[in-house]
């Protein structure tokens, strides 16, 4: 049996931009990535801390070290920029290997560092 489980989370980062016009998904900073195992095109799920909104859609890399969290394109009219969001993959696999998995979750600091 083949079950989802949580990969990784990012919680409480904040929102650095939201790009209306911008062909789509979330740009994430390379840092914050790695810390959590995400990659780039990586479906992600969004929660927003500040107004309840939940949606998903895919990863891109954003510069390294820039703290950059960008929501673009039409999911950008779910946030607003300093929202609090949770970002959040998942991963299937045998229910035996899920109960021994560790899922990677990060608290990252002011600036969104890891």
């Amino acid at each position: 049996m083949q079950i989802e489980v949580l990969k990784s989370k990012i919680h409480r980062v904040k929102v650095t931009q939201a790009d209306l016009n911008y062909i789509g998904s979330i740009t994430i900073d390379e840092d914050l990535m790695d810390a959590v195992d995400i990659i780039e095109n990586e479906r992600v799920f969004i929660f927003d801390i500040n107004n309840g909104e939940r949606f998903d859609t895919y990863v891109i890399k954003g510069e390294r070290g820039s703290g950059v969290i960008g929501v673009n394109g039409a999911a950008a009219r779910k946030v607003q920029v300093d929202d609090f969001l949770i970002i959040v993959s998942y991963a299937q696999m045998d229910f035996n290997e899920a109960k021994q998995h560790q899922p990677a979750i990060l608290f990252p600091s002011e600036g969104n560092k890891p």
